[in-house]
């Protein structure tokens, strides 16, 4: 922990450049479909995914999951599915988002995210404090099975702080999460970790937690998008790539919505609400631009996605494991520079934007 604005310290070793900075490849693999998020796939499919991400010509190969994803699911099967591919513990970073621990299931469908999750045999339950969060890292690593995670962080800072009755809750949580990452920094500074970082659909709370924290990394999801990129947020990735913080960016896609999906961040889409009608509305504009410049949408929003310079990975889900190829050649997609032209012209983008 520390009461600035990051530290002076430099860290070294594997993983690290000379600066001191995370390395990274430039597409990481969010593991959500391994929990059966929406849907249940069987464990040939999530073999193939695996063997797909070992497949990828990555050095390391980097899982991105969370004890939340599916109750811990994503994690046992990651675990499973490397050691049956006999993957190099070396050769593959973890990232472990903490703060949900495994619990009987003991109504028909787990309560801690209602209709996200199908198929599961456990529910999950909060977990955020200095113990807590230990809790949580133990038992991730216990799901992993001869693998561990590299990479930890708090899982939706944002959504606990949300959660406050007042403002004396809210006082109450952040010092929960404080707590939870004073334990965390203390496993990275122990060598039991590589790095820590904070992910969080909410970038302004990464801002608050960044002035508390000293963070390797930072993954925000839902915010940088080709839809959503306010001015405050590309400021606030300068300033955090300017202290060493290797960025990485995820959820591009708003839970599928940009790509034709009926739900946005992970809720149902409603025509009749006026700012849902105006999202759809954005939709429809944007996929027809794609279509006159023959371009895929999510070709389009991958190169938005990346960027900007200070953005070092992104993070991308697949349910199939026949997509990851098509994920991995997206990095080199081209976007001719009339579609970025009249996307700004339609101000589906930001006009003043000067990275596309």
């Amino acid at each position: 922990m520390t009461d600035q604005a990051g530290s002076n310290r430099t860290r070294s070793g594997p993983g690290f450049n000379r600066e001191g900075k995370l390395q990274l490849p430039p597409l990481i693999f969010g593991a959500t479909s391994l929990g059966n998020m929406f849907r249940a796939i069987d464990d040939e499919e999530k073999n193939d995914i695996v063997a797909a991400w070992i497949d990828s010509g990555f050095s390391p190969v980097v899982i991105d999951t969370a004890g939340k994803y599916g109750a811990g699911l994503s994690l046992e099967v990651i675990g499973r599915e490397l050691e049956a591919l006999e993957a190099d513990p070396n050769q593959v970073f973890i990232s472990n988002k903490l703060g949900w621990r495994r619990t009987p299931l003991v109504t028909p469908e787990p309560t801690f995210e209602p209709g996200a999750w199908v198929d599961l045999k456990f529910d999950a339950v909060q977990d955020i404090s200095y113990d807590g969060i230990l809790r949580c890292w133990e038992e991730g690593n216990q799901l992993l099975g001869k693998f561990s995670a590299q990479l930890v962080s708090v899982h939706d800072p944002d959504e606990y702080l949300a959660a406050a009755t007042d403002r004396t809750d809210r006082s109450r949580r952040m010092d929960d999460i404080l707590g939870a990452y004073r334990a965390l920094i203390e496993l990275r500074d122990a060598g039991q970790v590589l790095a820590t970082g904070v992910g969080a659909k909410n970038w302004q709370t990464i801002r608050e937690l960044s002035e508390h924290c000293d963070f390797d990394w930072v993954m925000f999801a839902n915010s940088f998008t080709i839809m959503q990129h306010p001015p405050a947020l590309i400021e606030l990735m300068h300033s955090l790539a300017a202290r060493g913080v290797t960025l990485i960016n995820s959820a591009l896609f708003h839970g599928g919505f940009l790509l034709g999906g009926e739900f946005f961040n992970y809720r149902a889409v409603d025509p009749q609400d006026s700012a849902d009608a105006q999202m759809l509305k954005w939709r429809e504009q944007f996929q027809q631009c794609c279509e006159a410049h023959q371009i895929s949408p999510f070709n389009a929003g991958v190169a938005f996605g990346r960027s900007h310079p200070s953005i070092r990975s992104i993070a991308l889900s697949s349910s199939r494991a026949d997509r990851v190829e098509s994920h991995i050649q997206s990095l080199d997609s081209q976007v001719p520079s009339e579609f970025w032209l009249e996307m700004k012209h339609l101000h589906l983008i930001d006009p003043s934007y000067p990275y596309v």
